[in-house]
């Protein structure tokens, strides 16, 4: 066989075996997360018009596309070497289209290389099924998911969990303790993280686009620890520290905004009154940046019996710092 044919059917292999682990990865979050068996129906592959298939919609998965130039790059590969992982679908009913559970980048790219049709596997899933094959691809295929990405991921199984009940749900524990079922643990030991990481990324997730942009592509503008205590703010509230974040050469602090939050407690607060505690709390910095520094004095006498041992302030000021460090490191 020709070597050009052996690394074809390699890369066949190799993405079949991808697209088989994708189905099998969102089928484990299904039975794990909803206690849900995948259905009994067989997955169906054909070529499906790309005019026919539509993005993801059951849930807000914060899934980003590819940018431009990389999307374009996606495209040439596949031009020049093909297409060999299908799209995941499954049927929207009421009509003859598609939703993308998997390839939303895929499906773009294919068809900016001249293509009006795709390779697709159809599955028969329910919301709960679609959510997890969506999220669970999206995040083990993606790794340079942001933050705020990985939050609406979370919170959208965890959304679809309280819609099938499982918030109330039980399960059995050693004797007669029963414990409530916890998704937020569940979901944090599938996906191999912590529950503070889920919080947190969930937390920053509800942050208003326009922060939520900010925080993802400059984030030097808005430090994380900032936007995590912007987001305890209704969406309305929030929109008054956008302006806070575009100012030229000036930069958000914790210390700011927790006197901001101190003033103005969450979760709602008035534009007007959070831009007051805002220049308060500036103003107070520039106050302490002007104050000169407060001298550190002795009483000689209690250090006269050593002075002598020592060649001078010098010695006595480094001996101190030393001391210091070793105790307060």
């Amino acid at each position: 066989m020709p070597k050009r044919d052996m690394n074809d059917l390699l890369k066949k292999r190799m993405s079949a075996t991808q697209q088989a682990a994708e189905i099998v990865v969102g089928d484990e979050a299904y039975e794990t997360l909803f206690r849900g068996a995948p259905a009994p129906e067989a997955s169906r592959f054909c070529d499906l018009p790309i005019d026919r298939l539509r993005p993801f919609f059951t849930a807000d998965i914060g899934f980003h596309p590819y940018p431009p130039e990389k999307l374009k790059a996606f495209s040439q590969q596949l031009a020049e070497q093909g297409i060999y992982e299908r799209v995941i679908v499954r049927p929207i009913l009421g009509s003859n289209d598609y939703e993308i559970l998997a390839g939303h980048n895929r499906t773009k790219a294919w068809q900016m290389s001249g293509h009006d049709m795709i390779p697709a596997e159809v599955v028969s899933a329910d919301d709960a099924r679609a959510v997890s094959i969506a999220v669970a691809t999206n995040l083990l295929r993606r790794q340079d998911l942001t933050i705020i990405e990985r939050g609406k991921a979370y919170r959208a199984l965890l959304v679809e969990s309280n819609r099938n009940g499982q918030r109330n749900a039980v399960c059995p524990t050693f004797g007669e303790n029963r414990q409530r079922y916890n998704a937020r643990k569940i979901v944090a030991d599938f996906f191999g993280v912590t529950e503070y990481e889920i919080r947190k990324a969930i937390k920053l997730a509800a942050l208003i686009p326009p922060l939520a942009d900010i925080l993802e592509n400059s984030p030097r503008k808005l430090p994380i620890a900032c936007a995590e205590l912007i987001a305890d703010y209704e969406a309305d509230s929030q929109r008054a520290f956008v302006e806070m974040c575009t100012i030229e050469g000036y930069v958000l602090n914790k210390s700011t905004i927790q006197k901001i939050a101190h003033t103005c407690p969450p979760p709602s607060a008035e534009h007007q009154d959070i831009y007051a505690a805002w220049r308060q709390a500036r103003a107070d910095e520039e106050m302490r940046r002007a104050a000169p520094p407060k001298k550190i004095a002795f009483d000689r006498r209690k250090f006269a019996p050593y002075l002598d041992k020592l060649n001078g302030d010098e010695d006595l000021e480094e001996l101190f710092l030393e001391f210091l460090r070793q105790r307060i490191g």
